[in-house]
């Protein structure tokens, strides 16, 4: 019997968040949607990860995956945006784990060499190798849509491997293995 799973990616921010949903029957990937959460015309931060965490949930109820992948944070200079990157990422982490789906976290570079064949594409270029893998007929304006669509085809690619990151299959699992981020 030929197994099937959907599996949600999310590029989690505070001005746009993007995601993308495949389907994968077997060894083959199906272009299920991709699009965006627009949080620029919000300035309540708070209110931004409400709406994050709405539209995860809304998204999970929609479309059941089975897995989530999500773009880990990546280390900038700014630690404020780093800040609230991360609240970003955990809201929508909050969101699966509410619902018991098993999430794993993949760095950029990580996404962007399981997609491009090089850790240093850029999001063009990803983009456009996911418009050649899936067959999309346009590319978004914005890219964080395609980011979240990378982050899934990432998960698809290092299925089924030993070392695919971090998992969570629950909130007892990441309590776990993140023993100092609970106070």
């Amino acid at each position: 019997m030929i197994k099937e799973r959907i599996i949600l990616g999310i590029d989690p921010g505070t001005t746009i968040m993007g995601f993308g949903l495949i389907k994968v029957v077997g060894k083959n990937m199906k272009f299920l949607q991709l699009n965006e959460l627009d949080l620029k015309k919000y300035s309540d931060h708070y209110l931004k990860l409400k709406l994050i965490f709405e539209r995860t949930i809304e998204l999970i109820d929609t479309h059941n995956p089975d897995e989530i992948a999500i773009e880990a944070p990546f280390f900038g200079k700014n630690v404020q945006s780093m800040l609230k990157l991360g609240r970003a990422q955990g809201v929508a982490m909050a969101a699966g784990l509410s619902r018991e789906i098993p999430i794993t976290e993949y760095l950029p570079k990580k996404i962007k060499m399981a997609i491009t064949g090089n850790g240093n594409a850029s999001k063009e270029q990803v983009a456009k190798m996911l418009q050649s893998l899936l067959g999309l007929k346009t590319i978004p304006k914005n890219l964080d849509a395609t980011d979240g669509l990378a982050a899934a085809v990432c998960h698809f690619y290092n299925s089924g491997r030993v070392e695919i990151g971090k998992s969570y299959s629950g909130w007892d699992a990441f309590v776990k293995q993140n023993p100092k981020k609970i106070g």
